[in-house]
Parts: C-alpha cells; structure tokens; sequence
C-alpha cells in the first residue's frame, strides 16, 4: 500500500493512530523497506541508430484535428542519423498511395536501399508498399513487430510539431496547416541546431556539411570566450584596488566621560 492508504488502514482497523508523514519517519529511520524485484526486463533506452545517412528511415502518419473537428493525416519520412524530414504529405484522407508518394519521392536518385522502420498499419502494410519493396526501392522492419525498437525517431517529430508550432496557432483550414507545416519542416532542417549533432542542422549532417560547420562554429565560441573574459578583467567595482587618497579614513575617538 502506498503510505497514505496504510495510514488510513491503520485507523480502520484500529490499530495505529499515525498521519502518512509519521509513517513517512519511521520507514527511513528503521529501514521497513521490502526488497523489490523486477518482474519484467528493462526497457531499452536507445532505439536505432544509423551509421550514416539514408540507411535507416522511419515513417509514421498522425491525425490533426482543424477548429470544425476536421481531420487531418500527415505523413513523413524522417532520417535516422541525420533527423531530416525527407518528404511529407497533408492529405484529407488516410490513403495508402499517400505512404507510396512520400516514399518514392524521398528514395529518389539514392544510390543505396534504405530500410524503412514502419508501425504495422494499413497505410504501411498494403499492396503499393510491397510494391515499392519488390522493386527494390526500399526495405521494411515493423517496429515492436519484427524488430523490439519502436517508431519513436518520427513520434518524437511529432510532438514537437504539435507543441511547439501547431498548438501556438488556430487551425482554421486544411491550407493554413499545410503552409505551417511546410514552414516548420523548412525551419526543422536548415535552421533549427540538433543538440545530438553539437550545434549541426539536420541538413549540414544529411548532406555531410558537419566538420566545415563544426570548425568555424568552435572557433567562434573560443573567440567570443577570450573577449567576454577580457572584457570582464576590464572592469573593476575598485572594492579590491588600492585606496584612494580621496577616501576619508575613519578615527577612532573616545567619548569624553563615557564608562570603560
């Protein structure tokens, strides 16, 4: 029992008439702890990770409501080593063609097959898929399905769409979300730094862009540590300079007919 419902059960019972902050006391001074087991295995902490760019995708679509409870779906495919959004689509209906749009346009012109990290819905699992996989555009895992790891990667996009960007406006038409969600992807790849990458844009990782950008951002940050130190040794409160002539000096006088 928690240590509020085992106060309130002692008083029932009529056993002990103690407050949970009392119980609270005795628990860490006498140690009435039961050893606790774990039942189930540790979750893993780290999902998927690519070694360099387009070796692993993870696709997802997710409903947006608009004011008059229209929905939404958006679809995306993101990069797993660089985060970068590489084709999406906002579409009235959850189609499974919308799945096989994004996909070929952001398969275009690779030289090597990515493996695309799916859940197992319709829009992933259907016919024009297995297409695009048969021709060998791209490779299919089924997260928690096929392999342990989740689709968390473009989950993770999600939520920083919605709280960052669409929560922050009224969506009012199915053309407004579109031109804020292009805006978001735009600023998403090419502004926004990724704290994974030191500072990098998932566009300088994604179009390998990282040791130019690494260089003249460390070097800045070096130079502009030297100036703010040289600048704070230039100030002086004069608390610990030498006193100044000008400074009255404090003596010491007795009171005449004061008691020792």
């Amino acid at each position: 029992m928690p240590l509020r419902a085992l106060s309130l059960y002692a008083q029932r019972a009529g056993q002990v008439f103690a407050s949970a902050t009392t119980w609270a006391k005795l628990v860490r001074r006498r140690g009435w702890r039961r050893p606790r087991r774990r039942v189930y295995p540790a979750k893993p902490k780290t999902g998927i990770r690519a070694a360099y760019p387009n070796e692993y995708w993870h696709i997802d679509v997710t409903v947006i409501r608009l004011l008059d409870d229209t929905k939404c779906y958006l679809h995306a495919v993101i990069d797993d080593f660089s985060r970068r959004i590489l084709s999406w689509r906002l579409a009235r209906r959850l189609d499974p063609v919308t799945t096989c749009e994004i996909l070929k346009e952001a398969g275009n012109s690779l030289r090597r097959t990515p493996t695309v990290v799916a859940d197992s819905g319709v829009e992933n699992v259907n016919t024009g898929v297995e297409q695009l996989i048969s021709d060998g555009v791209v490779r299919r895992v089924l997260a928690q399905v096929e392999v342990s790891f989740s689709n968390s990667m473009i989950e993770t996009f999600w939520r920083s769409l919605r709280h960052q960007w669409l929560n922050l406006h009224s969506l009012e038409s199915f053309t407004q979300l579109e031109q804020l969600i292009d805006f978001y992807v735009r600023e998403h790849n090419t502004q926004m730094p990724h704290h994974a990458f030191g500072g990098q844009t998932p566009d300088e990782v994604y179009f390998e862009q990282v040791d130019r950008v690494h260089d003249r951002f460390w070097t800045a940050r070096r130079q502009a540590r030297r100036e703010r130190m040289e600048a704070n040794r230039d100030q002086s409160c004069g608390v610990c300079g030498p006193p100044s002539t000008q400074q009255s000096v404090s003596v010491f006088r007795p009171v005449p007919n004061a008691p020792p």
